[in-house]
Formats: structure tokens, sequence, C-alpha cells
């Protein structure tokens, strides 16, 4: 038993029977269980019981051991001057401040049905893939599980975006650039990729962003690449890029992306002049929020590509000996909208108070579930993950909850705990 078991149980009323008697054998009818406080101070607040024909209204302070109150010292402290009920697992002494103040206490040790305890120790102590591998039954997922686990993700995302708005005086599309290059860099570069990005002023990119040659430069320059050219192109960035950062009093500070262990099509070379060849495009920024389906938004990436030099070079000054085209595959496409676009979408419609919940809910339903090893252990569980939704639902979860072993916070745990208690 933990306090968090025991608070978690009190708050969702998990109890074998409900007839219960102070320690000292009076009968408490528990009127109102109170608010789950997870800030400082009781847990429970604003409760409310019956007992001796008197009811009372307050806050409710739940402990494994009686004796905690003491270890606790909240015998002097004010936060718990309104206290109705102590709650505890089990209770080993009296308590005199309690006792002489009239607060009554209850031990809900012969109220909590041992297999729910004996499940919830299997749970934590697990080392499977999920710490309810072993019982997982995927017909006990909820109704809405994935739309709500979806929505939850985007509104953690939605906090963080509305900070960098705030920093950058609500200019969207500064933010969406900054976002783009996080997504464009992958795990290896994603900070490299934003801080090069951040370190641009936004109204300096769409001065150049027009001319894909200086927006090019503009990129390889403040990574560092440019400092000795090795063939003509080099030399045309450097010159553009001398042009830009003399005429906007650009930093001398560099951000050097890296290239070890990337597969050539993922080098910071060819993300950076994919990058700069979609901000050659003319009302990005509008034609993101305005979109209405996958469609729409796979078609504004379908034909950004690297520039020509990049068909036969993956580094600088370095000649491949197969020419291709380098677009984006339309794996990496769906990343950038999972990851970056609808988490903007869904934040600048919240920002505008419109509603559009379902609209990014079928964006998710119409692009295909991820492939990666996350996935196929969910799969080994049973489970048909077909589109984003479910994908996208169940890494949450696994981050969120599973590797954390954060059952308590989990429906699917909850519903397992709650069925082994009643079993």
């Amino acid at each position: 038993m933990t306090e968090k078991l025991l608070q978690y149980l009190w708050n969702h009323k998990v109890f074998n029977n409900s007839d219960f008697k102070d320690v000292e054998g009076i009968p408490i009818e528990i009127l109102d269980f109170g608010q789950w406080n997870t800030n400082a101070g009781p847990d429970f607040l604003l409760a409310k019981i019956k007992i001796n024909n008197v009811v009372l209204a307050g806050n409710i302070e739940l402990h494994i051991k009686s004796s905690d109150w003491i270890f606790h010292r909240h015998s002097n402290d004010p936060n718990y001057e309104n206290i109705i009920l102590h709650v505890v697992f089990h209770h080993d002494i009296e308590i005199d401040d309690l006792k002489n103040n009239n607060i009554p206490t209850l031990e809900l040790r012969n109220h909590i049905d041992q297999q729910l305890l004996l499940q919830y120790e299997k749970l934590v102590n697990g080392s499977h893939f999920i710490p309810c591998e072993s019982i997982f039954d995927k017909n006990k997922i909820p109704v809405n599980f994935h739309e709500e686990n979806i929505i939850k993700k985007l509104d953690e995302k939605s906090v963080e975006l509305e900070k960098s708005l705030e920093e950058y005086k609500n200019n969207f599309e500064a933010v969406l650039f900054h976002s783009f290059a996080y997504s464009f860099g992958l795990k290896v570069n994603a900070f490299t990729f934003k801080q090069i990005a951040e370190s641009i002023d936004f109204s300096i990119i769409n001065k150049v962003r027009q001319n894909k040659v200086q927006m090019e430069a503009l990129l390889f320059g403040i990574s560092g690449w440019l400092d000795i050219p090795q063939d003509e192109p080099m030399k045309i960035w450097k010159r553009e890029f001398d042009f830009i950062k003399n005429k906007f009093r650009i930093s001398d500070i560099r951000f050097h992306p890296k290239f070890l262990r990337l597969r050539p099509s993922n080098f910071p070379t060819i993300r950076l002049s994919q990058l700069a060849d979609l901000y050659n495009q003319q009302h990005l920024f509008s034609k993101i929020i305005t979109a209405k389906n996958k469609d729409e938004l796979m078609q504004l990436f379908a034909m950004v590509k690297a520039s020509d030099y990049w068909n036969n070079h993956f580094s600088f000054g370095k000649i491949t000996k197969t020419s291709h085209v380098k677009y984006l595959s339309k794996d990496f496409i769906e990343l950038i909208i999972l990851n970056t676009i609808l988490p903007l979408k869904y934040t600048y419609h919240k920002y505008h108070k419109e509603e559009i919940t379902d609209e990014i809910l079928d964006f998710y339903r119409n692009i295909p579930a991820e492939k990666n090893s996350l996935i196929d252990n969910w799969r080994n569980l049973g489970l048909d993950i077909t589109s984003a939704l479910e994908s996208q639902s169940l890494i949450y979860q696994y981050s969120g909850a599973c590797k954390e072993k954060n059952c308590l916070n989990c429906s699917i745990g909850f519903k397992l705990l709650k069925e082994s208690s009643n079993a």
C-alpha cells in the first residue's frame, strides 16, 4: 500500500463495503468524498461527512498509518485546521491532537480488497513491456480511449506552443518555423535546428525566403559550413551569406549539426536544404491553417526537395556515384504533419476560440500508424493498430503512464484494478 494508491482508492470509492465506522466504532456516513488536492495541504478538500447525526464540512487527510500525522508535522500546520476526518489504512496509535479536537479517524484496512492490493503490486513490480502485460486485455480499453489521449497530448503540446507564442508576441508564423526546424532535425539534430531557427529574427526569414539560394545560404552559414568553400556552389552560398550577415547584422554564433549515426537521406545538409525549399512557398502558414484534410496538407510537401546540388551530394564537396532528386518521403511528411502541423493547428484554433477537435481527430484517423518497435510491442499484445489516432495515443500512453509504471494514471489500469476488487 502506498499513500498515492490510498488516495486513488478514496477518490474513486473503490471499497468492498461502505459501512464505515471510526476507530471507536461510531458509524460515519461519507456524504461527499471531497475534491482530490494534488497541491500542498490536505489530500481532499470540500468534503462532507455525517457522524453522531451531525453534518461536518471541511477537508480530509489520508495516511498509511495514523502515526504519519505526527511524522508529517500536521498538528501545528494552519493548513490542517479544517480537517473533519483522518483516513488511514492502518490505525497504529491514537493521535491526541485529533482526539482532543473531536476529529474522527477512519481505518480502511478492512474495506479494501486484498486481491486489488496484490494486483497493484503485480503491476508496479512487473518487468514487462508494460506493467499489465500479463493480464492485458484489449477488450478492457475504454471507449474513446484513443481520442481522449490525443486531446490530452494536444493540450500538453499547446501549453508549450503558447509559451513560445508569448515569447514571440503571438507570431504564429515564427513559432511554426521554429517547430518545422525542430521536426526537420529529427532526434539527432532537433535541438540544434531549433537553435538555428531561433537565432534568426523571423522578419529576416520573411525577407530572404523568396530567394532559395539566400535561404539556404543563411541556414548553411549559421551551421558553420561555409567558412572554407570547396566548390563553386559553396562560394556562391558564402557570398550570399556574407551579404545577408552584414545587411541584417547576424551574430557570429554558429551551431554545428551532427552527421554521426544518420542515414545519408537524413543528413542535416539535405534536411536544411529541404526546409529552405519548403519556405520558398507562398502563403505557407495560411495554407496549413485552412487545410481541411490530410490530402491538402500532403500536397504542400509533395514537391519539396533539396536543391539540385544535393542530387549528387550528401556532404559539401563530395560527389556521389549516383544522382537523384531528394524529395521528402511520404513517411517523413506524415511525421511532420503529426508532430508539427496538427499541434499548431489545434493551438491556433484554440487561441481563436474556434472548435475543431473533431476535424483534428479526423486527420489522425486518416494518417497510417507509424512503424517502430514501440508500436510493434503494442501489436504483440493483440492490438489492431491501423491509424495514427491509435499509434499516437499508444505512444503517449506508454511515455506518460506505462514507462513510469504510473498505473493509477491510466484508465486501463484503473479498470483492471477495479475489476479485480469486484471479482
